[in-house]
This record gives structure tokens, C-alpha cells and sequence, in this order.
């Protein structure tokens, strides 16, 4: 197939001669070499050739310039609608912002009355007080909370007598979860904390995660264990093997508290190189912290006491199959 004929080819879809207002699309430069190459390829294959080669270009920065003044006019008009839908969510989320702040206030007496019965500050004339490892149970029938809580949590777990939520620094987005715990054998704090803060500029981004040093108590980090190895000693004589111990980290819901550690963009040498840094490994890793947070904020402390009895399972297992349900007609829909 001779240039000539390939380029009649290729130009064979604009039969009517008229200019385009869309943006052109640079042609492939094809030789008498490439014409050989591209008729043994299968159909398929040369398809695949010219969709690499407009998604290449499509991702160059775009030339408003290159549009005609029709098209040009009617992208600004687009600009202009864009704009007033800006302006329109950030007064959304300044009143969402204000809505949630009136709530929490009204929420906090019925979260300090429930900390009193939990805690048995009301009802002290008793036999028993409060009501014994209500966090605990709260959170270990939660499945994504309790797929964190090993055996050796529990015993500091039971030690749990309240857990917080509140906004940062008048920020809609940002918040910080406190867990408060009673003098326990296992670390010296009163208070846990992890404080999570959103960038709203360009969209919501996770910028940065603040987690309490833990102060463990001697011997009783759950966040680590002793591994004893056996060490054999050299020499010609046998001899008893020599015990080794080595410290390593473990699963632990405690490890909530130590978060993933955010590279700042400022700290990269090369800001290509940003994406090689923020590895999948760690976007999972995020993605899975700011997950549990939030099933904490959102599920576990406004419906504590549903999750202590179990009757939040059911609620999740209802919201569930209407999913499956909606999905159903879905695919019933498109089948028909």
C-alpha cells in the first residue's frame, strides 16, 4: 500500500470537506516501512495503535486558543456554570458545617448521661456498677473493628470506659477520636487520641494523621512480642543451645494509634517521583485507617448501645440486602 493510498484512507471519514470546531488530533506520521508493519496486524491490533495514540495526546495540555470562537464562547459560558455551582457547595458545606455543629452540641448531653450509666456514676447504689466491658462487646461485634482486636487487646480493652468524637479547628472535614480509659496494668495515658486533618482546596485529601505515643507499662506493649530463639553456641564441645529473645511488632488494635506515615510533598526531591514513593501497599494502608475511623465516628459511637446488644447487625444486614436488592433490578433492567 503506497503513502498516498493510506493517507486517502485516513482521511476517507471526512467526507464533507468542512472544518472541524472540535480540537484536531495530530495524524500518525505512517511511512512505506509502517504500511507494510501495520497490513500483517490484525484488526484488533492496529484499533489498539490508534487509541495509544489519542490517549497520548489527549493527556497534552489542552489549547483553549485552538477552539473557533463558537466553541470558545460556549466553554466560557461552561466556566461561568461551574463557577456559581462552586460558590453554591462551599455555602453547603459552611451550612452543613453549622448544622453539624448545632447536633453535636444537642448530641453531647445524651453521650454524657450514657458515659455516667456506662461508667456507673448514676445508679452507684448497685451491687454491680455500670455495665461491665460495654466498649469492648460494642466494638468486637462491629466486623471490621474486630478483625483488628486481638486476644491480648482484650484485657486492656476492658479498661475502655468512653470514646469521643469532635470537629478540628472549625473544620468540617477534620476530627479527632479520643478513647478514655480507666488506670489499667497495660500503659500510663487516660486518654487516646487520633486526629485526622482534610485539605479542602482542591478536593478532600488526606493530609496528615496524629496518633498518642502510647506509654507503656514494663512488659506490657501490645503492639510488640518477645520471640525467644535457641542460639547454638560454637566450639568442638556440644554444648546447651543459648536462648535468644528479639523483640518484634504484632497485629494490635493499638496499632490504630500509630498511623501511616503521609510523605510531604515539600520532603520529595522529585515530585515525579511522588507517585513511585506513595506506593499502593501504603494508599491501602490509609485507605484501610481512615476506614476504621470512620466506622468508629459514624456507626460505633452514635449507636453504641445497638452494637452492644447486637441489634446494629441487624440494621447492617437489612442495608445490605436492599443493596443486593437494588442490584438485582439493576441487572434485571439492563437483561430486559
Amino acid at each position: 500500500m503506497s503513502n498516498e493510498e493510506n493517507n486517502t484512507s485516513i482521511k476517507a471519514d471526512n467526507k464533507t470537506g468542512e472544518s472541524s470546531d472540535l480540537p484536531s488530533i495530530p495524524a500518525l506520521d505512517i511511512g512505506a516501512e509502517d504500511c507494510d508493519i501495520l497490513a500483517e496486524l490484525k484488526a484488533s491490533n492496529f484499533k489498539s495503535l490508534i487509541t495509544n495514540h489519542i490517549n497520548l495526546t489527549l493527556k497534552r495540555p489542552f489549547d483553549v486558543k485552538k477552539l473557533s470562537p463558537k466553541v470558545t464562547k460556549r466553554v466560557l459560558f461552561l466556566k461561568d456554570i461551574q463557577v456559581k455551582h462552586d460558590e453554591l457547595e462551599e455555602k453547603f458545606l459552611a451550612e452543613k458545617a453549622a448544622l453539624e455543629a448545632t447536633y453535636d452540641n444537642l448530641y453531647k448531653p445524651l453521650f454524657d448521661k450514657r458515659y455516667e450509666i456506662v461508667n456507673g456514676v448514676v445508679e452507684a447504689e448497685e451491687e454491680k456498677e455500670g455495665v461491665p466491658n460495654f466498649w469492648l462487646i460494642a466494638m468486637k461485634t462491629n466486623e471490621m473493628l474486630a478483625n483488628e482486636i486481638t486476644e491480648r487487646d482484650e484485657g486492656a480493652l476492658k479498661y475502655l470506659k468512653d470514646i469521643r468524637s469532635c470537629r478540628v479547628e472549625d473544620n468540617s472535614r477534620n476530627f479527632k477520636l479520643e478513647f478514655l480509659f480507666d488506670p489499667n496494668p497495660y500503659f500510663k495515658n487516660s486518654v487516646l487520641s487520633k486526629t485526622y486533618h482534610v485539605n479542602d482546596e482542591d478536593g478532600p485529601v488526606l493530609e496528615k494523621v496524629i496518633g498518642t505515643d502510647i506509654e507503656w507499662c514494663p512488659g506490657k506493649c501490645l503492639t510488640h512480642k518477645v520471640v525467644v530463639k535457641k542460639k547454638a553456641k560454637k566450639g568442638p564441645k556440644k554444648v546447651n543451645n543459648i536462648p535468644m529473645t528479639k523483640t518484634e511488632n504484632c497485629e494490635s488494635f493499638f496499632n490504630f494509634f500509630k498511623p501511616p506515615e503521609i510523605p510531604e510533598i515539600d520532603e520529595v526531591d522529585d515530585y515525579d517521583d511522588f507517585d513511585t514513593i506513595m506506593t499502593e501497599e501504603l494508599q491501602n494502608l490509609m485507605d484501610q485507617d481512615y476506614d476504621i475511623a470512620v466506622t468508629i465516628r459514624d456507626k460505633l459511637i452514635p449507636h453504641a448501645v445497638s452494637w452492644f446488644t447486637g441489634e446494629a447487625l441487624v440494621d447492617e444486614d437489612d442495608y445490605d440486602d436492599d443493596d443486593d436488592d437494588d442490584d438485582d433490578d439493576d441487572n434485571d433492567e439492563k437483561s430486559d
